[in-house]
Parts: structure tokens; C-alpha cells; sequence
């Protein structure tokens, strides 16, 4: 029988300097991949600690959903002996990540050549708002303004409102899954050549590899980019007689089996709508079309008929409801556990199954500098180095 470890990425040690959210997303997949993380921060701590209510008063709750399975440590890296103390974790290190700027990183000393000179078999991985070779190298940016540079607030104002935000991080997680995975590769590499090497993920280009994937369209060919069908009006949840619903057929026979589902056989058999080019060419009439069929029925009408002819078709839930949604009750998506200091803690599942190592939840967010002196002692540093790292002494 083949032994199940915790993880695909088990036995891989993690030096995590990131805060936020981009950085801690990814580091946080790693860690529910079977990593050991260790989240070295600053006295003060990573920001997001403070934002939003917890019983400890440093554990808030988007810190929480983006820090778990995570031990923290805390050094002053303005202080020399805790420079040291880091050099002492990177040597036995395969992982060194950070979402700082460049020049700051170099300031601290701990760029890429300096961690590499300690460990030159590390991965060294870094995020921040724009590429490492180009003009805005050191120039700050957060998820709203790569919301706006990417495209995505201008293209929430072409479907017929004001231009906006996701209402959510959505540049800063994207990149955290693309920085997780980018390190997971390099690792592949390692694993194969013994090879280090730095990885660096930036967000702006991250961000339009998502957004003009899909709008790049015509200018593949030199003509106008933005795809009709994603940026219609009508390419918004239907209306029904008592709610709404979302609704999307893809191929030829889901066309035609939707609209006949609808009672509107017509349309099926209606050339301009029988063949996915023609579809797309009076996609927004199509559209209209479906809207008017669906706003004469009920949502569950309209569900339970789609479900039969095997149509994708889903609720339009809000959050609360997605809390008691009874398919996600079934699969456990949701999960409790115990945390020393929050009590009851509901957080989600590891959403990737493996057959051979499953990534598990072993343990909720860590609170400040809880494990700085086992961490440190265990890495080689002498007891006096760690109390007087405790206490603040020293240069």
C-alpha cells in the first residue's frame, strides 16, 4: 500500500517574508500543500493582522482565510543580528519569498544574490506590481491600480455601467495562485538539475495575460481587441418571473437543446443562431432573445428544465446563502477547527484533490512571533542570539 504524506509539497521549508494578501495567498497554498511555511515579519507584524475583529486582537479575519498552516517568527531586519539570524534559516531553506519592492529588498540585504550567495540552490521568488527589467521596476502598486492599468475596471463600464472594481482582490489573488505555482515548478526543476534559480512573478503583466487572453480577439490580427460576447449588456444573470438565474450554453447542441427547452424551437433551427460563427456574430440579439423566453418562467422551472437536458445552469447566491448551500455542506468545502486563541474557526477547504498526498489543514493562522524561538534555536541560533533578539538589544 502506498504511504499518504501530507502533501505533495511535504518536506519542503518555506522562508515567507510576504504580507498582505498576494504574497500570503500564495504562500498559504504551499503550506496547505504540505510545506513547512515560516512567516518572518516585522515587529509590528503583517498588516492585515489588525484589519477586521478577533478575539486576540491580532488575528483578523482576512488574515486568517490567507495565513494558515503557517508558523511566525519576528525579526527587525533593519538589526543586524537578525539579518544573521535569516541567513541561518535560508541556508537550511528551499524556498525564499517576499512580494517588497526590489530596491527595498536590497536595502534589507536579502536580494536575490544575496540569499543565492547563503543558498545557491534556493528558489528565490518575488512578486510586485511590474516587471523586473522594465521603467516601473520600483514603482508602487496595489490591487486597485492593477484593476485599472489590466483593463478590468474599463471593461466593467463597457457592459453598460460606471467602470469598477471586482469586489475583491482579484489582481492580488490571481498572482498569489500564479506565484504558488510558478514556485512549484521551479522546484520540478531543482528537483531534476539541483539547479536554484529566482522566479518573479509581476502583476500588471500577470494580469493582462488573464484579461487579453480573452479581449486580445481581434488584434491577433491588427484589428480592434475586445471580445463582443464578454463585454454585451446582456451577458448578465437572466431574469425569471421571481428571481434570476446564470445561464451559458457553449456548443452547438447546447444551443440547440436550451432553446428548445425554453419553448423556442425557432430560434434553434433560425440560421443565424445554428453555428457557433453565426452565433457569435449576433450573439447580443441571441442573448435578448433567451432573456425574454426565461423571464416567463420561474428559477426553478428554468433550472429544472436545463438540468434535464444537461445545460450549465446555476443560482445567482449571496454570500450568506452560499454558507447553507447544501452541495457545499456535502462536499465539506466549509470547515471548522480549533484555534487556540479564536476558538471555533470556520475557513475553506483545500479546493485541489490528490489521490496520493491530499494537502490538509493542520493548523489556523499563526499569532505573532509565536514560534520565533523554536524556529530560531532550531535552525542553529545561538540561545543568547534569540533572547536578545526577543528583548530588542542589540544592533
Amino acid at each position: 500500500m502506498t504511504s499518504r504524506r501530507s502533501g505533495p509539497l511535504d518536506g519542503v521549508r518555506v522562508i515567507d517574508l510576504t504580507i498582505n494578501v498576494l504574497g500570503p495567498v500564495a504562500t498559504q497554498i504551499l503550506g496547505d500543500m504540505g510545506a513547512e511555511v515560516i512567516k518572518v515579519e516585522a515587529p509590528g507584524g503583517d498588516p492585515m493582522r489588525w484589519i477586521g475583529p478577533s478575539r486576540s486582537g491580532e488575528l483578523g479575519p482576512f488574515f486568517q482565510t490567507t495565513n494558515r498552516n503557517k508558523r511566525s517568527i519576528v525579526l527587525d531586519l533593519k538589526r543586524q543580528t537578525a539579518r544573521a539570524a535569516l541567513r541561518g534559516l535560508v541556508s537550511g531553506a528551499d524556498v525564499f519569498v517576499h512580494n517588497m519592492r526590489h530596491a527595498a529588498a536590497d536595502r534589507l540585504g536579502i536580494g536575490y544574490s544575496d540569499i543565492r550567495a547563503v543558498n545557491p540552490a534556493i528558489v528565490y521568488a518575488s512578486a510586485t506590481g511590474y516587471h523586473a527589467d522594465g521603467p516601473y521596476r520600483d514603482r508602487p502598486a496595489y490591487d486597485d491600480v492593477i484593476q485599472g492599468e489590466c483593463g478590468l475596471v474599463g471593461l466593467i463600464g463597457r457592459t453598460g455601467g460606471e467602470p469598477g472594481f471586482v469586489p475583491m482582490p482579484i489582481a492580488d489573488k490571481f498572482c498569489g495562485y500564479v506565484l504558488a505555482s510558478s514556485i512549484a515548478m521551479a522546484l520540478v526543476h531543482r528537483e531534476r538539475t539541483g539547479e536554484g534559480q529566482e522566479v518573479h512573478v509581476p502583476m500588471l503583466e500577470t494580469m493582462l495575460s488573464l484579461t487579453m487572453t480573452t479581449h486580445l480577439w481581434q488584434g491577433v490580427a491588427d484589428g480592434p481587441p475586445g471580445y463582443p460576447r464578454a463585454v454585451s449588456p446582456w451577458r448578465r444573470p437572466f431574469r425569471t418571473r421571481d428571481g434570476m438565474i446564470c445561464v451559458l450554453a457553449h456548443t452547438d447542441a447546447q444551443w440547440d437543446r436550451l432553446l428548445r427547452a425554453v419553448d423556442r424551437p425557432d430560434l434553434a433551427e433560425d440560421a443565424r443562431f445554428t453555428r457557433m460563427a453565426q452565433r457569435a456574430a449576433n450573439i447580443v440579439e441571441l442573448q435578448q432573445l433567451l432573456a425574454a423566453a426565461l423571464a416567463e418562467r420561474t428559477t426553478e422551472e428554468v433550472r429544472r428544465r436545463l438540468e434535464e437536458v444537461d445545460v450549465p445552469v446555476g443560482p445567482v447566491n449571496d454570500l450568506e446563502g452560499i454558507l447553507e448551500d447544501a452541495y457545499l455542506q456535502q462536499t465539506g468545502f466549509f470547515r471548522t477547527i480549533d484555534h487556540p486563541s479564536e476558538g471555533a474557526v470556520r475557513t475553506t477547504a483545500v479546493p485541489v484533490s490528490f489521490s496520493a498526498t491530499p494537502g490538509t489543514i493542520r493548523h489556523g493562522a499563526p499569532l505573532l512571533g509565536a514560534d520565533t524561538a523554536e524556529v530560531l534555536l532550531r535552525a542553529g541560533v545561538p540561545e543568547a542570539t534569540v533572547a536578545e533578539l526577543a528583548s530588542g538589544d542589540g544592533g
